[in-house]
């Protein structure tokens, strides 16, 4: 009884170690989304989201954006996903809107502003051009000649400009249907002598971003080069110093959780890539090509790419695998398990693309899971319909040698082998399910196609945490409950789901262990509070389902529910 009793005081602290402790775990290796919506006054709202738009307009500002747009001549920028403008005046891509992408759930949302000019709020932008080592570039602030007023999709425009040594200048932008820009830099040497060509591109962006960097989720520099991608250093690190690296083929630039910015030099050519801070909290990526002797009278032309949009799977996978962007699909940071996350992203996808729901998606998807471990959950309900048989045998050996613990592990073995019980065969679905809950939840926090995907009633985002909340009658009580405690709706159903599961499960002969298994679903429940409904909604099928497969093997193997006898 005394031991008991230890064993649930035990479990008690350790139950209040995992409430008050998991939020810091959390935040540090498995940070959740931010929720889409809140409940006012009993009525859901959007919530806004300032970490959507690196570049929104506010007291911190240098200039009102609009101000600074209209300060320098333009060249438009119109896609079918993009809108924005190049700059004239230093040749700047400094202004881009994503029209596919709101910065809430709300029907009027403004669009996503990935890239703003120099002199406004949190700028973020790149340009091109080449090194002054004996050759004499147009200044940074020299205003360029556009050839057309707008670039389009198969409608490149050429800016043109002189340098002070009669050198010629041209970049010529081009941009797919998507978020890829190409930029073609021809220097024509009209001076008397050899000079020397070294072009080079840069993205620079003023503060870090405005997603979390966590264990789980990279946000912030990063590369592929020599063959491997390279997420970092992180902007902690850039404030200490440079950072540089040499390479043939790969890329640089930053990515937050859903937008990335990439610099893709010519992938057949030796490239010195460099990461580093400057003034007024800014960074830079930046790359620059060995350079090349051009004799008088002639010209070369170098070509390099521009990533800036959304890291949308099946695009990254299309620029890598077809049009060679050396693993340019690595700017989602899968992490280990990506050979588990990828296949099950594009099968969520492809059932998307029939249901068009991703919650009625996500549950088609876990009882495929199911479906495919059902002969092992087959054979984990037969293993311990075995090890519950042979529990009266187990507590006489107990008892017996109760004073030697290596003659009882040694009895303990010999029966296992005698009776071909194998106690670890219950664990396998179990051990199982932990990659591909893993795999679900980077699928959820990493994809932007999970991004603001509603599913029923309330539920506007699968990659946010519920909003709806009892603990304030729904938002009615006016007060926000701490972020622990803000137990939403559907965590609830799954902490009633995870209730009767183990009601069904073999009922232990410890007065303790009963009492823990009854206490264990309520403690979860607050444990998953805080993650994405997508998930939720996951692990609720999965313990429905296992709930019927439960009550199908208790009919093949009748001894689970036998009681024990003592």
């Amino acid at each position: 009884m005394k031991d008991d009793r230890q064993n649930f005081v035990l479990f008690a602290v350790f139950a209040a170690l995992i409430l008050f402790g998991w939020p810091l775990i959390q935040n540090k290796f498995f940070p959740s989304n931010p929720p889409a919506t809140k409940i006012v006054d009993g009525k859901q709202v959007p919530v806004p989201n300032p970490a959507a738009d690196p570049t929104a307009d506010g007291p911190a500002a240098t200039r009102d954006r609009r101000v600074v747009l209209a300060e320098s001549p333009r060249v438009r920028i119109e896609t079918p996903r993009l809108r924005g403008s190049i700059n004239l005046k230093g040749a700047r891509i400094d202004d881009l809107v994503l029209i596919d992408y709101k910065e809430t759930v709300a029907k009027n949302a403004p669009p996503i502003r990935l890239l703003s000019p120099a002199g406004a709020p949190d700028a973020y932008f790149a340009g091109f051009g080449w090194r002054a080592d004996g050759l004499q570039p147009p200044a940074a602030d020299a205003v360029w000649t556009a050839s057309a007023p707008v670039l389009s999709p198969g409608k490149p425009v050429n800016l043109d400009a002189t340098g002070p040594g009669g050198q010629r200048f041209r970049l010529t932008f081009s941009v797919d249907g998507n978020y890829m820009f190409t930029v073609r830099q021809t220097v024509l040497n009209a001076g008397a002598a050899p000079v020397s060509v070294a072009p080079y591109g840069y993205v620079n962006r003023i503060g870090v971003s405005k997603d979390p960097d966590s264990w789980t989720i990279h946000t912030g520099p990063m590369s592929v080069n020599n063959g491997s991608a390279s997420y970092g250093p992180d902007f902690k690190d850039l404030a200490k110093g440079p950072s540089q690296f040499n390479t043939t083929g790969g890329w640089l630039g930053f990515t937050d959780k859903y937008w990335l910015t990439a610099l893709l030099p010519d992938q057949s050519s030796t490239f010195t890539g460099q990461f580093r801070p400057g003034a007024h909290d800014a960074f830079q990526a930046d790359f620059t090509v060995n350079p090349r002797r051009v004799s008088p009278g002639q010209a070369i032309t170098q070509t390099a790419r521009f990533f800036a949009g959304a890291k949308e799977v099946r695009l990254l996978d299309q620029y890598t695998d077809h049009e060679g962007a050396t693993k340019l699909d690595y700017a989602l940071d899968w992490g280990w398990f990506r050979f588990i996350e990828k296949p099950i992203f594009y099968y969520l996808d492809w059932l998307f693309s029939h249901v068009y729901n991703f919650g009625v998606a996500i549950i088609l998807l876990t009882i495929t899971i199911r479906a495919l471990l059902f002969p092992i959950a087959q054979r984990q309900f037969a293993s311990m319909a075995a090890v519950r048989a042979i529990q009266p045998r187990m507590k006489a050996l107990q008892e017996k040698h109760k004073d030697d613990k290596v003659r009882l592990q040694q009895e303990v073995m010999a029966l296992y082998k005698a009776e071909k019980v194998n106690p670890l065969a219950g664990c396998v679905p179990t051990l199982i399910q932990i990659p591909i809950f893993y795999a679900l939840y980077k699928v959820l926090m990493l994809t932007i196609e999970m991004r603001h995907q509603p599913f029923v009633l309330w539920i506007k985002d699968l990659s946010a945490p519920d909003p709806l909340t009892p603990v304030n009658l729904f938002g009615l009580l006016p007060f926000v409950p701490p972020h622990w405690a803000a137990i939403g709706v559907v965590p609830i159903l799954l902490g009633i789901s995870m209730y009767f599961q183990f009601k069904l499960n073999p009922q232990a002969m410890d007065e303790t262990q009963r009492q823990v298994f009854a206490f264990l679903p309520w403690v979860l429940m607050f444990v998953m509070a805080p993650f994405a409904v997508g998930l939720q909604i996951y692990w609720i099928t999965t313990n429905c389902i296992s709930i019927l497969q439960q009550r199908l093997l208790y009919a093949r193997h009748p001894g689970l529910k036998t009681p024990v006898a003592k």
